[in-house]
């Protein structure tokens, strides 16, 4: 990867990672807020309208920081794609109440399929900064 200074600069697959993991957060919080019930010992005040506004609100960080990005505050941006990816692990939380066993097929693809794609784009955010932030060696 080449050192990036507008949001142009961009690898693909970067933005490929960052679309992966919003649309497997979107389908994991989609069915937790639609299968609520079907999450083993979730807290009862957790509604179905809660875990739409989690999300949003997870996702409001993403689309912040890609804003900066866009805006050319590109190390401030990647850092909130960062912290938006890391949020992405919050979901490993289902298993803290219940175990593996006790959530459906489709549960743990889900849960285990955005967990993946948060750490890609974690990974991918923290190179992009650190290749940013950091002084070029000369070849």
């Amino acid at each position: 990867m080449h050192r990036i200074g507008r949001h142009k600069d961009f690898p693909k697959l970067f933005l490929v990672l960052a679309a992966a993991y919003f649309l497997t957060s979107l389908g994991h919080f989609s069915h937790n807020a639609e299968f609520i019930c079907e999450y083993p010992n979730l807290p009862a005040w957790l509604t179905r309208a809660k875990v739409y506004a989690a999300w949003f609100a997870i996702t409001s960080v993403g689309a912040f920081g890609f804003l900066l990005i866009r805006r050319r505050f590109v190390p401030a941006g990647l850092l909130l794609v960062a912290v938006y990816a890391a949020l992405g692990f919050d979901g490993l939380g289902h298993y803290a109440v219940a175990p593996m066993a006790l959530h459906t097929i489709l549960s743990n693809v889900t849960i285990l399929s955005e967990v993946a794609a948060a750490a890609l784009l974690l990974t991918a955010t923290l190179y992009l900064l650190t290749s940013r932030l950091l002084p070029a060696r000369p070849a």
